[in-house]
């Protein structure tokens, strides 16, 4: 988004002759929000092997994930391998514990008809 707003600030600069503080006025936006470029390199190589891993090692969560990563020789984050696998939809769904699949399963309870009845 900055980026598209950048070019449409230039060309008003240039075809209206305005400044870039009154251009950035008439479009209503920060200044400061379109001279920070971004230096993320682009990371498609990085998610296909974080894919991959993922794929071949179902039940490995991003914590797994980043260990074998850094086994493979790539120099990231904990934080970076976790963001990359919440945007590629990769979490593990937490299973619910067998006490309560069991109690779902079971049969509704008899009223009691005499003391100590269970």
């Amino acid at each position: 988004m900055p980026g598209c707003l950048r070019e449409i600030v230039t060309g008003m600069c240039v075809e209206w002759g305005l400044s870039i503080r009154m251009a950035f006025g008439a479009i209503r936006f920060d200044t400061p929000s379109t001279h920070c470029i971004s230096r993320r390199t682009h990371q498609a190589a990085f998610e296909r092997w974080i894919r991959e891993i993922c794929e071949t090692f179902v039940p490995y969560g991003y914590r797994r994930v980043h260990v074998l990563l850094r086994r493979e020789g790539w120099m990231i984050n904990m934080k970076k391998a976790r963001r990359v696998d919440n945007e590629l939809g990769l979490q593990l769904r937490n299973r619910q514990p067998k006490r309560r699949v069991k109690s779902k399963l079971r049969e509704d309870r008899q009223e009691a008809v005499k003391p100590n009845d269970f």
